[in-house]
């Protein structure tokens, strides 16, 4: 599935983000101005991966990259990449089983373990702010 951006002429901005993501465009509020809150020094970089793909935001933490944001009709996935040392942190975690199931089952890669998560509820907010608080950590 790609994004709902896939013109490259036309890079994204906020109004068309809140426009796409409904009323789901209130989750990734509430995950921004918690990360900003949190962890200030963040930046948000749009990229086109693509027409298959179409624009991408990644958020970032100081130059870090966090994660990126996929929009779809009215949801968003976020997509991690954790290291070896995260992934640890992660199978100790009391995160829901099938996040850490996915997380062992996923393919190892040099950047890492990969994770994708659609956010659709208040209840997915939760799990980007504690997937990020532990990437951020480790």
């Amino acid at each position: 599935m790609s994004s709902v951006f896939i013109d490259k002429s036309v890079k994204p901005d906020n109004q068309m983000l809140a426009h796409t993501l409904g009323t789901s465009y209130k989750l990734w509020d509430k995950i921004k101005t918690a990360l900003t809150t949190n962890y200030c020094d963040l930046n948000e970089d749009w990229k086109f991966y693509g027409q298959k793909i179409g624009w991408t935001l990644k958020l970032l933490h100081k130059k870090r990259n966090l994660f990126f944001l996929s929009p779809y009709e009215n949801y968003f996935q976020i997509g991690f990449v954790f290291g070896d040392k995260a992934v640890s942190v992660i199978e100790k975690s009391d995160l829901p089983v099938r996040i850490i199931d996915e997380i062992r089952s996923a393919k190892k890669y040099a950047e890492g373990r990969g994770l994708r998560l659609a956010v659709k509820k208040s209840y997915d907010v939760k799990l980007v702010l504690k997937l990020t608080e532990i990437k951020i950590s480790n």
